[in-house]
Parts: structure tokens; sequence; C-alpha cells
């Protein structure tokens, strides 16, 4: 009823742990029903390990947060030593994001981890952060630069390949057709919105970086339109995130074309609470007389 495939891979939920939001994943198997969730994305590694930008990064605001938190990580080698075999044993799915500075970068973190044996399912590219000072969001605004990178990632793995878009792009469609032509498996969109924070007193920046990715549910209805605009230009899945708090953001996403979806903002307010998903998804089918969450995709109606 719940499960969903992308290419040969079994999902047992829609419902995915966004990058960085459950840590790197293990962190949270004693107190979350991992069975109830299909599948977990790890912080973004780098080829370096990152400390992130200086505090104050995290900020919130209504209706959600804006972060600068920057990518930051414990590198490629302690991943692949330290968080790998770890990852390997949960009870569910889990997809690496990989991140850079430049196309090398990339390159050289998928070929480590593609070394090191990992039962991860996939690769969730992060080409679309805001909030670093270089890299990430350059490679996320040219379709041409999608275009090569996603190529070059696809030469060197067989395993799902998804490219996480940025919002703040004039047409996402655009770089979200690049993707698809380098042979991407599935799209994942949004990634946060471009924001800023002061204190109207003292007309402090409140955040040390200056701007942040905004998340949570003020940006449901951006995100939403985003969606709808990638599933009508593409093929492949779309997997769809921007302000879920509760099952009915789900069925939304999933019916203006979203094949699977993301709950990110709200693992910080409770982790457990994504797991709740899995059994309020069900009933809701069942009281609508539908079979699958996939008979959901797409299943929108115009005035």
């Amino acid at each position: 009823m719940l499960e969903v495939k992308i290419r040969d891979v079994v999902f047992s939920s829609p419902v995915i742990a966004a990058s960085g939001t459950f840590g790197y994943g293990n962190e949270v198997q004693n107190f979350v029903e991992l069975d109830k969730i299909g599948c977990i994305i790890t912080k973004s590694i780098t080829i370096e390990p990152r400390v992130g930008n200086l505090s104050p990064r995290i900020h919130e605001s209504k209706s959600g947060m804006i972060n600068a938190i920057g990518l930051a990580n414990i590198g490629v080698d302690d991943f692949c030593d330290k968080k790998l075999p770890e990852l390997s044993k949960i009870n569910t799915n889990f997809m690496i994001s990989v991140a850079g500075s430049r196309l090398s970068d990339y390159i050289d973190v998928i070929k480590q981890i593609e070394s090191s044996n990992g039962a991860h399912v996939g690769y969730e590219i992060n080409i679309s952060c805001p909030n670093v000072k270089e890299g990430g969001a350059e490679f996320g605004v040219d379709k041409d630069v999608t275009y090569k990178l996603t190529s070059k990632i696809r030469e060197l793995t067989d395993k799902l390949l998804v490219v996480k878009l940025s919002p703040n792009v004039t047409c996402i469609e655009e770089i979200a057709l690049a993707a698809e032509s380098a042979k991407a498996d599935a799209i994942s969109a949004v990634n946060t919105f471009l924001g800023i924070s002061i204190n109207y007193k003292t007309g402090k920046i409140l955040l040390s970086n200056k701007f942040g990715g905004v998340s949570g549910p003020a940006i449901k209805p951006l995100a939403l339109a985003k969606i709808h605009k990638i599933y009508n230009n593409i093929k492949i899945p779309v997997i769809g995130m921007g302000g879920i708090s509760c099952y009915k953001d789900i069925v939304e996403f999933m019916r203006l074309g979203s094949t699977m979806v993301q709950v990110g903002t709200l693992n910080y307010r409770d982790p457990k609470l994504i797991s709740n998903f899995y059994d309020q998804l069900k009933n809701f089918l069942k009281n609508n007389n539908i079979n699958s969450i996939s008979d959901l995709v797409g299943k929108y109606y115009e005035n």
C-alpha cells in the first residue's frame, strides 16, 4: 500500500528523512521506528572535514527556521571508516548526500564511498546549498554545469542518483531537465530558499553568515509550485520537500507530482513525528479506497 519503487529500489514508505536533519542517520535508531520511514539521507559529505559556519548559524523564524550551518561534516575518510559501517546496519534504506566546491570534489567523494562497500541504495547530489561561501549553489544555477556534473557521477556508480535542486533559480525545470538528460534517476526539490534575519532594535544581522536557508511550513506553497513545474517537464520521479508537517501535506505534494517526499525541519521539533506518517497515510488510503500511495501521484484537478 505504501511501497514505492524507484528503478530497482523498493522503499517501504514514500517518506524520507531529509539530509542533515537526522544527523548522519544512525543516531536516531534507538528512539525512532525506522521501519516506518522509507529512507534516511545522511548529512552532506565533503572531501575534507568541515566545521561549517561560525555561530550563530540557526535562527527560528515564524513558521520555520533559517539555517547557515555550512555543510559541517567529518569528511569522507572518517565517514567511510566510522559512519558507513554503522549506517549499513540500520533498519531502513539510506542514501548518502554528497557536496563539494569543485567537480573533482564530488568525483573523489563518490569514488571513495564506492570502494567502501556500504549498504546505501544511492546518492543525493547536493548542488543547491545556499549557505556556503563557495560551491553548492554555483552548480545548481547552471543547466550545463548540472549536466556535466551529473554525467560524470553517473559514470562512477550504478546506485540511485538523485540530484537535489535549489529553488533560487529563474527556471528550475531547465535544471531538472539537464539532470534527467545526464541520466539522473530522480530529482529532489526543493532545498531552502535564500533568506536573512535582523534584530529590529539593534540592527544586527542574526546569522554569522548573513544569509541562510529558509525552511519550514512558510515555504510550502512556494515548494509545491516548483515541484509541479518540474513534474510537468520531466519523466523521472520527483522527490518533493518544503514545509511538510502533517500527512495531509504529503498527500498534497504527491498530488502535484511527487513520487516520494522528504521531511526536514519537523525533525528538529521531534524526530519521532516522521514515523507517525506511516500509519496516518495507510489510514488515509483505506478511508478513501485508494489501493496504493503511488495512485496519488499527479492526481490533481484544475478549476
